[in-house]
């Protein structure tokens, strides 16, 4: 399965549907894809680190709760990640570095505004194929 990401469109809110062989590139995926809606990736370098913990009762409770730590970053810390590399996963954890730098305004060219990431539809679908999952955020 190619890895990626695309937008869903929906009557009232966004989705991200994100593709990975393995259920870790499917989680780096859908972040890559949240932060793409809100800022574009183009206008954001890779000068700075931060490592994130996050855990969960299960797999979708954590792919929520890792989003909305993505979206914590940039609405509640200031920064803008980039890129993802997630080195621990199970049912109940996931452990990631973060690559991004602070927000500049001015510098950095915001889309959307996402308040929220949701439980609406989601789905965590995983193949001999691949992982797909699929999350929608409240804008």
């Amino acid at each position: 399965m190619l890895r990626g990401h695309s937008i869903i469109d929906h009557p009232s809110d966004l989705g991200i549907e994100a593709r990975g062989e393995s259920l870790p590139e499917a989680f780096e995926e859908a972040a890559m894809g949240l932060m793409a809606l809100i800022v574009d990736p183009v206008s954001v370098g890779t000068t700075e680190s931060r490592d994130l913990t996050v855990t969960g009762d299960d797999i979708g409770q954590l792919l929520v709760r890792w989003l909305s730590e993505v979206l914590f970053l940039y609405d509640g810390s200031h920064f803008v990640p980039k890129a993802f590399k997630i080195y621990e996963l199970t049912q109940h954890i996931v452990r990631a570095n973060i690559l991004g730098e602070p927000y500049l305004e001015g510098y950095h060219n915001t889309r959307i505004d996402v308040k929220a990431v949701t439980y609406h539809q989601l789905s965590v679908t995983e193949t001999a194929r691949g992982t797909i999952v699929r999350v929608f955020l409240d804008i």
